[in-house]
């Protein structure tokens, strides 16, 4: 998957807990110099989430990276938290 640098965008904060993880308070690249901490998201063309990375003090914390069918249902999860090992989720598309 190659995520495009234009559909690159920044966050503060993620809001609920369901996946895939909702984006909140985006900010401006020019904004990150005085931040420690934030989200670093990369979306499609059609907006849906594809990756996203939590950056603390220039280092990736926290990283999800999601797949979608092709009617834009998740498909697939992979969570990666600093020093484990990936957490795979597979979802069957049926209504929960």
């Amino acid at each position: 998957m190659s995520e495009n640098e234009n559909n690159c965008r920044y966050f503060l904060a993620t809001s609920g807990v369901k996946l895939p993880m909702k984006l909140v308070n985006e900010i401006e690249p020019d904004a990150l110099s005085n931040r420690n901490t934030f989200f670093r998201a990369y979306y499609d063309a059609s907006g849906l989430l594809l990756r996203f990375e939590k950056m603390v003090y220039g280092d990736v914390e926290l990283s999800h990276r999601y797949e979608y069918d092709a009617a834009g249902a998740l498909r697939r999860a992979e969570i990666v938290m600093l020093d484990e090992e990936p957490t795979i989720l597979e979802f069957n598309g049926a209504p929960a």
